[in-house]
């Protein structure tokens, strides 16, 4: 009995074995045209557009394409992102400019009064050459 625990061999395995068998039993049921999703947030709809583009690249998809048009494609990109942006309003911005001034400011603060001290206590242990 301990040599099957040790094994791994308990109770624990059937159910990953039942869980296999059930996977297995719900692949049969879905259509054979439609992936199964596995989580995420993807549509049906999403797939099946995913589904034409995933047939084997031809020499001509796959060519290189000139310096040129790496830029243009890189800047089409940059564009497209920058528009996925949600900018602050006016107000959201001088906001958020006070409070990183003002963090800034504390910061400044707090490393000058250190640097002060440091270089104090450093001439108070090797003594001031003066």
């Amino acid at each position: 009995m301990a040599d099957k625990k040790r094994r791994g061999e308990d109770a624990g395995d059937d159910r990953l074995h039942d869980e296999v068998v059930d996977d297995v039993a719900d692949d049969d049921a879905t259509d054979a045209e439609e992936p199964v999703s596995r989580g995420g947030t993807a549509t049906r709809s999403r797939a099946k557009a995913d589904s034409a583009d995933s047939r084997p690249k031809t020499r001509a998809d796959t060519e290189r394409v000139g310096l040129f048009g790496r830029i243009a494609r890189f800047i089409r990109e940059v564009v497209a992102e920058l528009r996925k942006v949600i900018w602050p309003t006016r107000k959201e911005l001088l906001t958020y400019t006070a409070v990183v001034v003002a963090f800034v400011t504390v910061m400044l603060t707090i490393v000058a009064g250190l640097d002060f001290a440091f270089a104090k206590g450093v001439l108070w242990v090797f003594g001031n050459p003066s």
